[in-house]
């Protein structure tokens, strides 16, 4: 166990190292997850909604 262990730890530390500068809280950080996902949200339905009226239109001529 310890031979699995060790190595795992040093990959899991290395990041934390890799620099000095400021970073964002986690929290912070994933603020922007939110508004990528309104956006997919919203060109999803635009675009449900888009062959929709283009459904209507074929179907009214």
């Amino acid at each position: 166990m310890t031979r699995i262990a060790t190595p795992a730890l040093l990959f899991a530390a290395g990041p934390a190292f890799a620099h000095s500068g400021p970073h964002l809280h986690p929290h912070d950080g994933a603020s922007w997850l939110s508004v990528v996902a309104a956006l997919g949200v919203i060109a999803v339905f635009a675009r449900v909604a888009l062959g929709r009226v283009r459904a209507n239109r074929r179907a009214s001529k």
